[in-house]
């Protein structure tokens, strides 16, 4: 019974930098923070730089793989889509086999701006300052933590 008490505490009750929800809130809004003045210089936001760094690692992806990657609906992704077009970085087109498919195309501008993004996981690793596996081993148990709330 004392484990069911301990969890409702940390979860519910008490002030606020007491409960695990509002840890989780004040670290992401950190990350913004921090984020937000590291991908200043490339005129890109957070969730732009998302996409850029799937597009990175794999070009030519499809809109609905964007989506699903970065766990956000097409009303969400297509104005950041139009947006990274708009910037030149990226170009949408219809797929020629199934034209109700569109993929997302990396320009050679994009492409350019991957070197000048280099330095951004080093910012944010410096910041952090984890190691290799403590990052993973936080990244994981953050993951586990979401699926266990989508489920509820």
């Amino acid at each position: 019974m004392a484990s069911d008490t301990t969890r409702n505490d940390q979860t519910t009750c008490g002030l606020p930098e007491e409960m695990l929800c509002f840890s989780v809130y004040a670290a992401s809004h950190a990350f913004n923070h921090l984020y937000r003045k590291a991908l200043a210089d490339l005129g890109l936001t957070y969730p732009q730089y998302l996409v850029m760094v799937l597009l990175w690692q794999a070009d030519n992806r499809m809109v609905k793989d964007i989506g699903r990657h970065m766990d956000l609906e097409s009303n969400t992704l297509t104005p950041l889509l139009k947006r990274l077009e708009v910037l030149g970085f990226i170009r949408r087109s219809r797929d020629a086999e199934d034209e109700r498919v569109v993929r997302v195309q990396l320009t050679p501008k994009g492409r350019e701006l991957e070197q000048a993004a280099r330095s951004v996981p080093e910012c944010i690793a410096a910041a952090v300052d984890l190691d290799a596996d403590e990052a993973r081993d936080l990244s994981r148990r953050l993951n586990e933590l979401r699926l266990r709330l989508l489920k509820a």
